[in-house]
């Protein structure tokens, strides 16, 4: 959260501190929010055929990530999604190759990037510290 702050990084510590069951709420909506931008920047790069590779996209739960941190995933559960992330060679429906390497589109990737770079996740955070200081659980 570099956008936050001296004062606002202090608070949001003693946030997570002092009221550990608000910190995931805010979570959630920040995955919300990712879910929504990844959807939209895939919708514009992958064709749709059926639609299901659009529909799938999906927020995970909120846990506690490997350096103690806060993390919730943003992921598609649609079985070809790691096709269209990540490449593929085309194939017949025995196996065999019939032509050349599919290059992946990453709208993972360019959808993570879009969302970390506009600024959503200190505007939510920001927000919330306000919405915590107005309820006086600080």
């Amino acid at each position: 959260m570099n956008g936050l702050t001296q004062f606002q990084q202090d608070l949001f510590d003693v946030a997570t501190r002092e009221v550990p069951k608000e910190a995931p709420k805010l979570m959630r909506k920040i995955g919300s929010k990712a879910r929504t931008t990844v959807a939209k920047k895939s919708r514009s790069l992958v064709k749709k055929k059926t639609g299901m590779y659009h529909k799938k996209w999906k927020r995970g739960k909120v846990f506690v990530g490997y350096h103690g941190e806060l993390v919730v995933r943003v992921y598609n559960s649609s079985p070809h999604a790691h096709l269209v992330e990540d490449g593929h060679w085309m194939v017949d429906h025995e196996g065999n190759k019939t032509g050349d390497f599919v290059p992946g589109k990453k709208p993972m990737d360019k959808g993570m990037r879009e969302f970390e770079a506009s600024g959503d996740v200190e505007s939510e955070t920001v927000k919330w510290l306000d919405e915590l200081l107005r309820k006086k659980k600080l």
